[in-house]
């Protein structure tokens, strides 16, 4: 007889996801533009090493041309050429032209102009080209495989970016949490949005640029398993619930609870990514679901969001209420995107220290008016198994567990607008830069609204670095630039502070201030490296690319952007003179830096294998600062 307790499988025919935006025109124009991404940035951190090639070409003015040589493998590739052009930039940069990149499959042809017209042929295929370097990029098997699979994804996120474009006006009409799903994702990781673990189902239902809002579910996980942390005024987790809930919410989530006979007073709430519920939770929390120690709850009704970093919610139902930040295990640029745990713990107590740093320094709070998009609440829950247990790869450590973070939106004032700070790198399918369209705008001359972005943008991280010995790590996802009713930037806003705050390791007095739970958190970095957070956060990853924009779309050339860039730090200086001796202990004006490198760690130091803590940033030699000289 049939066991009636089990439900029949259903027999519906499966219905096969078509996406639209796979089209040939749309493919080729992204792989273009991912391959000359992929010759810059590999060029930039040396992986690549491509030569002048002595042509010269009066159509791509500011551009020079460049050979790649690309040995031939032995088996089946006989090897050739790869001819571009490309613009140098500060800090060694290559900036290549999509238009124009060529393979010249016959070497020996290249000195002859007449047989090379022949050999050659228009190059756009960044799948093509990894398989003809992959002994040139030094892959081992594993490693190239990996590599196919992430480039292929991304390359079809970028394809739908593609599909759905808007104009840099239309942009620029759009709010914050609508801006966010536009975004092309980070502009130095060539590999910006892999996602392993995703399905293509997944991505078309979670990621930034399907601009999909969601509501979430949420689980019940009993204080055995689960911890809660809150800042002042969030003290108790009731004190957060009675805010982020509805009292008809809170209600039907403990009757859920006392229908199993549990005690409602004996749970924590968290909301859960369904993806994570799905893949992760139900399999490796299983034991505690079958005790119902974590009980399934409905979803809060809420409509979220999700923004650049994937993990991260904005509440678009109601704006006022917090931005949520969840563990979601797939693997994107660096890291598997989970939450630690000991960091999700001390999130809270991060963003009372820092807040009591901004708040008790006139020169922070009013005059540069920054504002901390504190991380004021979590839920931490512990693993029974993996938690503890050093030896295991960090991944399964990261796995439950949320962060509410304060919204941006909040924290404006009347006419002001918010837009991370990678928005002004974008450019839209008709050539116009977002930052082009803001200036415009404004009504202000180019340098002028570049000095308001810088003025608002340095000041306080300066401050920070200075005086406090703390750096944020303000990329262009972390950073988010306020702008006044005119689109003209005003101040500074930055987010993520226990995954993102370092400190100085030589000990400062201002320091001591500092909790134990706080200090055994955060990660510290020797003063002459503690820079580098704003030189490669800020500079190297978003101004170098900043830069090149303003040459061409606003008449500024590159090097009167880095001497603007400068003379902020050289003012900031000589307002504050007591702060001598912190200026040449975090020294932003050193001749060279060390050349930061986000793509080798995936080809060359850690791959795709597993390990017990979060990989980082490679460092491979120096490069030129562009800020030592005016």
């Amino acid at each position: 007889m049939p066991n009636p307790s089990v439900a029949p499988i259903s027999a519906e025919p499966p219905v096969l996801y078509d996406p639209p935006e796979l089209t040939r025109e749309n493919w080729d124009r992204a792989g273009a533009r991912l391959l000359a991404k992929l010759i810059g940035e590999f060029s930039y951190e040396e992986i690549l090493r491509p030569l002048p090639d002595g042509r010269d070409d009066a159509r791509l003015p500011g551009r020079h041309p460049y050979t790649l040589t690309v040995p031939s493998d032995g088996e089946s590739d006989g090897g050739g050429l790869v001819r571009f052009h490309a613009r140098r930039g500060a800090y060694g940069s290559w900036q290549v032209e999509p238009d124009g990149i060529e393979w010249v499959a016959d070497p020996s042809a290249a000195g002859d102009e007449t047989a090379a017209s022949r050999a050659r042929e228009p190059f756009t295929d960044p799948l093509a080209f990894l398989l003809r370097t992959k002994h040139l990029l030094d892959l081992d098997g594993t490693t190239l495989g990996h590599l196919i699979r992430e480039l292929s994804v991304t390359l079809a996120a970028d394809t739908r970016l593609d599909h759905s474009a808007l104009t840099a006006p239309q942009l620029a009409d759009l709010g914050y949490a609508e801006l966010e799903g536009h975004q092309t994702g980070h502009p130095w990781i060539v590999l910006n949005k892999g996602r392993l673990g995703f399905s293509a189902t997944d991505t078309a239902r979670w990621a930034p640029e399907a601009r999909r809002n969601t509501s979430l579910p949420w689980l019940a996980v009993h204080s055995s398993l689960a911890t809660y942390r809150g800042a002042a005024g969030l003290e108790t987790a009731d004190s957060l619930y009675s805010r982020e809930l509805d009292a008809p919410t809170r209600q039907l989530f403990a009757e859920h609870l006392r229908a199993r006979g549990l005690d409602p007073a004996a749970y924590l709430y968290l909301p859960v990514h369904p993806w994570q519920w799905d893949d992760i939770v139900l399999p490796l929390f299983a034991q505690s679901i079958a005790t119902n120690a974590i009980v399934p709850l409905p979803t809060d009704g809420d409509l979220r969001l999700p923004q650049q970093s994937i993990r991260t919610f904005l509440n678009t139902t109601h704006p006022e209420r917090h931005t949520v930040k969840l563990p979601l295990s797939v693997l994107n640029t660096l890291v598997w995107r989970g939450l630690p745990t000991e960091r999700t713990l001390a999130a809270p107590a991060v963003t009372t220290w820092m807040l009591g740093l901004r708040d008790s320094d006139p020169f922070l709070k009013d005059e540069c008016g920054i504002i901390l998009l504190g991380e004021v609440a979590s839920v931490t829950v512990r693993h029974p198994q993996y938690d503890g247990l050093d030896e295991v790869p960090y991944q399964y450590k990261e796995l439950l567990g949320a962060i509410w973070r304060e919204p941006v939106t909040r924290q404006l004032a009347s006419g002001e607008c918010a837009r991370t700070l990678a928005s002004l790198l974008h450019v839209d399918p008709h050539g116009r830069s977002f930052t082009a369209e803001l200036v415009t705008r404004s009504g202000l001359e180019a340098r002028t609204w570049l000095r308001r972005l810088f003025a608002a943008l340095l000041p306080p991280l300066l401050r920070f670095l200075y005086r406090y010995g703390t750096v944020f790590s303000p990329h262009g996802e972390n950073a988010i630039v306020v702008f006044d009713d005119q689109d003209v930037p005003v101040r500074l806003a930055v987010k993520d502070f226990v995954d993102d705050v370092n400190v100085s390791a030589e000990p400062l007095p201002e320091h001591d201030s500092m909790p134990r739970d706080v200090r055994d958190v955060l990660l510290t970095e020797s003063p002459a490296f503690l820079t580098q957070f704003i030189h490669s956060g800020l500079f190297v990853g978003v101004f170098r690319y900043l830069a090149p924009l303003c040459d061409e779309q606003l008449g500024v050339p590159e090097a009167e952007f880095w001497s603007m860039v400068r003379a902020e730090i050289l003012r900031h200086h000589a307002r504050f003179p007591e702060l001598k001796e912190r200026y040449e202990m975090f020294d932003l004006l050193t001749p060279r830096i060390e050349r930061l490198c986000l793509n080798r760690n995936r080809l060359h130091l850690d791959g795709y294998r597993d390990r017990s803590h979060r990989p980082h940033a490679a460092v491979h030699g120096t490069v030129a600062n562009p800020l030592h000289q005016p």
